[in-house]
């Protein structure tokens, strides 16, 4: 549940505009602003995530350790090179535009894949069966 309250949250960072176009400049709930509503949402959502990573730390680590290293570098470089596209080095303004763009494109499909694909039940087994081979390989 944390990682896909993450995974909203990164996504509404990259679609900033659509509050711009879609909520008047003059709106107010409850005597507050847009702005109010919409940081304090981002905030319980933000320490909604921690909390739940923290809870979940132990599944988080298992997770994050059998996650194979190219996947790691192919997101570390996409992530340089998105920073490279977003400050024109390298590449020319117009083009570093469409790199960072692309670049974050690639690394949220990734998540999302991810995300899509992992499920809780099959990586418990997976690490209960590696739980139990170290105790058999421990008791001979």
């Amino acid at each position: 549940m944390a990682t896909v309250l993450v995974f909203v949250a990164v996504i509404r960072r990259e679609l900033n505009y659509l509050p711009d176009l879609l909520v008047p400049s003059d709106f107010s709930f409850l005597n507050q602003s847009y702005d109010w509503w919409e940081d304090a949402a981002l905030l319980t959502l933000y320490l909604t995530s921690v909390g739940l990573l923290i809870y979940s730390r132990r599944y988080l680590w298992a997770v994050l350790k059998n996650v194979d290293v190219s996947l790691y570098l192919g997101v570390a470089t996409l992530a340089i090179l998105q920073y490279m596209g977003e400050n024109a080095i390298v590449f020319p303004h117009t083009f570093g535009g469409i790199v960072e763009e692309l670049a974050e494109t690639l690394i949220y499909l990734i998540a999302l894949l991810y995300l899509w694909k992992f499920t809780l039940n099959d990586f418990e087994s997976c690490l209960l069966h590696k739980l139990n081979d170290g105790l058999s390989h421990a008791n001979h």
